[in-house]
């Protein structure tokens, strides 16, 4: 697990003309990403359903579930988005990583392209 800062563009979908920037916390040890209900409210993102979460001291809490676009250097990809109530903090999960095709490295902090692999295809067609 590794955590570093860095700000992504969040968009509804690829061609959405309204988008916001969003610093977020980046945790490679959490699954879903989560930006503030306000912003995402302002984007005309609606959530669909609603999910319970475990938090470090054992205890569980109900959140709002979506999905966005998002965008980092020139890169993007869709995920599931959690609504952030009032005082949580903006938070980028392997989920959303994974779409972009961005990997953390713990030990400089920073987002690299991932390695992508394909399994059992046939190179020859």
């Amino acid at each position: 697990m590794g955590i570093t800062n860095a700000i992504l563009r969040v968009r509804e979908h690829r061609k959405s003309d309204k988008y916001a920037d969003v610093e977020f916390l980046i945790d490679s040890g959490a699954v879903y990403s989560l930006v503030p209900g306000k912003i995402l409210d302002g984007l005309d993102i609606e959530p669909y359903r609603e999910m319970s979460f475990s938090l470090a001291d054992g205890s569980t809490i109900k959140r709002r579930l979506s999905s966005a676009y998002f965008e980092f250097e020139g890169e993007g990809g869709p995920a599931p988005v959690v609504y952030g109530e009032e005082g949580d903090t903006p938070l980028l999960g392997a989920t959303t990583l994974e779409s972009i095709g961005l990997v953390l490295n713990p030990f400089t902090r920073t987002l690299h392209p991932m390695r992508l692999l394909m399994a059992g295809l046939n190179k020859d067609k």
